[in-house]
């Protein structure tokens, strides 16, 4: 019998990071002066809370989320991004979860973050913890190759994750049954790729899906216990 391909899969904001970057980069962008501070975390929290209770319209998030970095244009997002990442993210890459992607990779697995985060969001967070494998949300482009607001293709939410996790394997000419896969996340909204990894982790899981871990014997990490 041959040996599985042995895959690691993470979730990225609350489970490798303690934040939630594409809120964390609209708090960002509102200090920069972008957008109404009033106005935009108004409607940042009333997604926010959607995003929680399994509620998000997920498109209509996209065009909310992306519209003040858009209406910069490339340069000014670019430079801010960068700004953002020293101020923001890189403080908070937890030694714990750079030990963890890497306990994978000495194993001699594949690492893979999976995200429900856009893709300009989320590719340099992914470089920053060395991770070259990113399955994020796809912004479609205008003949300039500039960001439109919509998204391309499948978004990675929810069993989205499950349908560009396929495409992702069917890419390399392989299926669920020649993977063994573990899964990190912290939230219900990631249920259809937990139900069908070999290994689900439930990591720094909120209350429903800690009881749900609890409950199927799946293993609970509490990756950021000591984080402030």
């Amino acid at each position: 019998m041959p040996m599985l391909k042995r895959l690691a899969l993470f979730d990225l904001d609350h489970t490798l990071l303690p934040l939630d970057s594409d809120y964390s980069w609209g708090v960002f962008t509102t200090r920069l002066g972008w957008t109404d501070a009033e106005h935009f975390a108004r409607r940042n929290d009333a997604f926010f809370a959607q995003y929680q209770h399994g509620e998000l319209d997920v498109h209509e998030y996209v065009r909310f989320a992306t519209e003040a970095f858009r209406l910069r244009g490339p340069e000014a997002a670019a430079q801010a991004h960068r700004q953002f990442m020293d101020e923001v993210i890189l403080p908070q890459i937890d030694p714990a979860a750079r030990a963890l992607i890497e306990g994978h990779r000495q194993a001699g697995d594949a690492v893979l973050i999976i995200t429900a985060t856009n893709e300009f969001v989320t590719r340099p967070i992914a470089a920053a913890l060395g991770v070259d494998e990113l399955i994020a949300v796809e912004l479609e482009r205008d003949a300039a190759g500039w960001f439109t607001g919509a998204i391309a293709g499948t978004p990675s939410f929810r069993e989205g994750k499950v349908v560009r996790f396929e495409s992702w394997l069917a890419q390399r000419g392989l299926g669920w049954a020649d993977v063994h896969t573990t899964f990190y996340s912290d939230s219900t909204n990631d249920l259809p790729l937990l139900e069908r990894v070999s290994v689900p982790v439930a990591t720094n899981p909120g209350d429903e899906l800690r009881q749900l871990a609890l409950e199927r014997g799946w293993r609970i990490l509490d990756l950021f216990a000591e984080h402030p």
